[in-house]
């Protein structure tokens, strides 16, 4: 598979999560709604990544590489870095903590944010 057709892959990855996470906003499943933001996340800095010769296999790797080398060097704006962070440690936490329960208060502004998250990374692509 040519690199462009992956990366168009991960950024169409992207759009299915923020899809799935609206369907889940809508019946109020607050964790999975969690869950499909951090991946529409995911998949839109490993597209960046493949696009400059970065990759990683792990998530923590992917965080990393996204925060060393967009956020520190001010590629991209911080406040993209800490919703990045902020969305996988709820991500974790909804996923793998017993009784722990995001609510509708903090996930919908994440929506929002995140359908941000992803069009800033696809305009990055584009220049």
């Amino acid at each position: 598979m040519k690199q462009e057709d992956l990366i168009r892959y991960k950024l169409e990855k992207a759009d299915d999560a923020l899809i799935e996470a609206d369907k889940m906003a809508e019946i109020k499943h607050w964790n999975t709604c969690i869950n499909r933001l951090y991946y529409a996340c995911f998949y839109a800095v490993s597209a960046l990544l493949l696009a400059n010769d970065f990759t990683s296999v792990k998530h923590s790797g992917v965080r990393g590489l996204f925060n060393l080398h967009y956020i520190k060097t001010e590629l991209l704006p911080k406040s993209l870095g800490r919703l990045y962070n902020e969305l996988f440690i709820y991500r974790q936490q909804s996923d793998y903590e017993d009784m722990f329960l995001m609510d509708e208060e903090r996930v919908l502004p994440l929506i929002f944010q995140t359908k941000e998250f992803v069009s800033i990374i696809k305009k990055k692509l584009m220049n």
